[in-house]
């Protein structure tokens, strides 16, 4: 008999997913949208909690659907190949090459650079992410219940520290909007759509779906029904906090734009904001606080990248792979947190469309009969024009020209395909196959019935 949860279970699951979605570089990203979305900045926001919130609620909600025991074993319904490949890529990206560097070096430009000689950045930076990446390697290497403690009673901390924060900036505003800029000034929406691919937390449902489907069976709900329902309730907790700290703190971004001009990225929005309301004592908590947050986040994603390459690759052992990723993580963080954020772009227009599709094929998978014709040909037709949208954004952060063999599917795509111009080119294209191989698919069932 499956056990009906209280609000308090949920309440403590939904805590617990917004810990896992929320790093402290999820701040940064709503305070750059509105700096840069001025007075268009509620269309953006909109945009943004579709992607930010939106698709990783639908992500974890997918993953108890599902019934699959991983996402590999989710994505091997396209192909056992695609779901190794698919699944690794994720892995690294929301571990070693992008998402693991920027908590160290988020922290560093939020927590430590305010306070020493913008002369000495780059030294700085190398010290702190050695110091950092040290500390994420002691602790991966031998995991303890203090980082789960930690996170345990940080998450609560951040919530209340962040409503603190935006009460002061909603009473005493620090200025009005200014002016949109760039796309911003015409396309709101779909750039605030297309930024919340940054948070990256779609792609992490898919991973942290299971630890949530787990704590939910391990309170006594077994059926698949309860499960579902158990995972939308706690999921909503979760984004109700996350959308309520995005649209906080775009609002902040948007009204400091007067007083502290127009910053590169996101991270010195909240130490400016937080040194102007509550002075150096504000602005030393809030290092200390996102240190901490960004601290555990990085633990947790090494833990994650390192249990996961180890089942692929047994031969090689848990503990060289997180030296590895450790190692790795520390050199791309001396990058700078605005060259992580211009990297990742293009392999987020690759992944993110292809783990949407997933998603909305697992909700659609009954309809077909789970059948394999359908998976292969949607997740086919998404790669092709995701992979050309993840090269456009690349020629877009080198600053260069397409290259000749991109320039006639280019110009292919944006005649032919609806919403193209949006990002969102996929689209139709996904919904006109998803269709007509559904159809193929039930007409071969009826036949080999009938055989």
């Amino acid at each position: 008999m499956s056990k009906k949860l209280s609000f308090s279970n949920y309440l403590v699951i939904g805590v617990m997913l917004f810990a896992l979605f929320f790093g402290a570089g999820n701040l940064i990203f709503p305070a750059s949208l509105g700096q840069n979305a001025g007075t268009n900045v509620w269309w953006a926001v909109l945009g943004f909690l579709a992607t930010g919130i939106g698709l990783p609620f639908l992500g974890t909600l997918a993953m108890g659907f599902s019934g699959s025991k991983n996402l590999q074993d989710l994505s091997s319904r396209v192909h056992p190949v695609f779901a190794v490949i698919f699944t690794s890529l994720l892995y690294l990206t929301i571990g070693p090459f992008f998402a693991l560097p920027r908590t160290g070096a988020v922290s560093y430009e939020v927590g430590v650079l305010p306070f020493i000689n913008p002369d000495y950045g780059q030294i700085g930076l190398l010290i702190f992410t050695i110091i950092f990446f040290g500390v994420t390697l002691l602790f991966s290497l031998n995991p303890s219940k203090i980082v789960d403690n930690v996170g345990k009673y940080l998450s609560p901390g951040i919530i209340i520290g962040l409503f603190v924060l935006l009460l002061f900036v909603v009473i005493k505003p620090m200025g009005g909007f200014e002016s949109p800029h760039g796309s911003y000034v015409d396309n709101a929406f779909m750039t605030g759509f297309l930024e919340g691919y940054n948070t990256m937390d779609a792609l992490a449902s898919l991973v942290f779906g299971i630890i949530v489907i787990t704590a939910i069976r391990e309170m006594g709900v077994t059926s698949t029904k309860g499960i579902i329902v158990a995972t939308a309730k706690s999921g909503g907790i979760a984004i109700f906090f996350l959308g309520v700290i995005y649209t906080g703190i775009a609002y902040l971004g948007a009204t400091s734009t007067e007083l502290f001009g127009l910053f590169e990225n996101g991270g010195p929005v909240l130490s400016s904001a937080s040194g102007h309301y509550f002075g150096s004592f504000g602005a030393v908590l809030l290092s200390v606080v996102i240190f901490l947050a960004c601290l555990t986040t990085s633990i947790g994603l090494t833990t994650a990248c390192g249990e996961y390459f180890h089942t692929l690759m047994p031969k090689i052992s848990y503990k060289t792979f997180v030296i590895f990723f450790s190692v790795f993580t520390c050199i791309i963080a001396n990058f700078g947190l605005s060259n992580i954020i211009t990297y990742s772009i293009p392999v987020l227009m690759l992944l993110y469309p292809l783990a949407i599709v997933l998603i909305l094929l697992t909700f659609l998978s009954p309809l077909f009969n789970h059948a394999r014709l359908v998976y292969v040909s949607v997740m086919f037709i998404t790669f092709l024009i995701s992979v050309i949208d993840g090269f456009k954004a690349l020629c877009s952060s080198l600053d260069i020209e397409y290259y000749e063999w991109m320039k006639p599917i280019v110009a292919l795509y944006e005649n032919y395909l609806p919403f193209y111009d949006v990002g969102l080119g996929w689209l139709i294209p996904v919904l006109v196959v998803t269709v007509i191989t559904g159809i193929i698919s039930k007409i071969q069932k009826v036949q080999t019935k009938t055989v």
